[in-house]
């Protein structure tokens, strides 16, 4: 058993993290830090845990742990490794943006590797620290990575992303407010999405040319899921393509493509990442969903210290999905 710690546990990623720990044959939560609900109780917080944790909220930190789980805001990670110091032994991974993209990986005398399994396990693999990859970033790049790899992503793509509320985090805003957001649909960030570096920096690393990616982002009325279409002109047909994505995640078990079309309802509460195609005469049409708290955040979190350290990549994340 390794023993984990994480870091802004009171938030929705936190909340799942906890949740899946709980569940992992391989690992213990040593504790779950919190700076404005120490002692309390976690069930107070996380309701869905009742009888299931019996732990409270700490408001000191083992240093000593396996594994620490930063859960905390973009930008506020860094500010934590500023005044905290771990052992040398313990591996990180974190879940905001802070050390995603190549020039920010290095902070604080470690190194952050891009975690997103099905572009790069093996450098994960043999990684000390992890930058779990954004929401969006994981299922749009889920759809493009097998075309970038065989250096076909040549047209501009257009994608829209519609994510649900828990995407903004737990803290009410004006989008999440129920009155708002329900019967509601709206765009924001147009074609500026903090996650696009992220994108483009994986494409690059594939492929030599960078395609422009048109990506609009938008608020669903639902609380959990990532929805994405991203469509381009394409000239091979759908039969070489879906033969193309097949071979691509072959050997992942989280990621599958369906001959039928996919929705959302089918990886909610799961770390699955659906893909679907469609061709439109010369226009290539890819549905890719994923649940934004689990294969968006926590989930892919867990499956990336499951390669950290060795065990199955598939512990404590067999989960099915509330198709009903």
């Amino acid at each position: 058993m390794i023993k984990a710690g994480i870091i802004g546990g009171s938030g929705y990623t936190g909340g799942e993290l906890i949740r899946l720990l709980l569940n992992h044959p391989k690992v213990e939560i040593d504790f779950v830090y919190s700076t404005t609900k120490a002692d309390q109780p976690i069930v107070l917080t996380h309701e869905d845990l009742l009888g299931s944790c019996d732990l409270k909220f700490v408001g000191s930190i083992n240093t000593d742990i396996d594994v620490l789980f930063l859960c905390l805001g973009h930008g506020n990670s860094k500010k934590f490794l500023d005044t905290h110091e771990f052992s040398a032994k313990t591996k990180i991974i974190d879940l905001s943006n802070d050390f995603r993209l190549t020039p920010d990986k290095s902070y604080g005398g470690r190194t952050f590797e891009y975690g997103l399994p099905e572009l790069q396990k093996e450098t994960i693999k043999n990684a000390q620290n992890i930058a779990n990859p954004g929401c969006f970033a994981t299922a749009i790049q889920l759809g493009l990575l097998p075309l970038a790899k065989a250096g076909l992503l040549t047209e501009s793509i257009h994608t829209n992303a519609t994510t649900g509320s828990t995407g903004a985090g737990v803290v009410p805003s004006p989008s999440t407010h129920f009155s708002w957001r329900n019967d509601n649909l709206s765009w924001y960030k147009p074609f500026t999405h903090q996650h696009l570096g992220e994108i483009n920096q994986s494409i690059e690393s594939l492929q030599n040319n960078q395609p422009n990616i048109f990506l609009l982002p938008q608020r669903g009325d639902f609380a959990k899921g990532i929805f994405v279409t991203s469509y381009m002109k394409f000239e091979k047909g759908l039969e070489e393509t879906w033969n193309l994505f097949q071979d691509y995640y072959v050997m992942e078990p989280f990621t599958h493509v369906s001959t039928k079309e996919v929705h959302l309802k089918q990886v909610i509460n799961t770390n699955h990442c659906f893909i679907h195609l469609h061709k439109h005469n010369d226009v290539l049409l890819i549905t890719s969903i994923v649940d934004n708290l689990i294969k968006g955040a926590s989930g892919q979190a867990v499956q990336n210290m499951n390669l950290l350290f060795g065990f199955t990549e598939t512990d404590g994340l067999n989960l099915k999905g509330s198709y009903f």
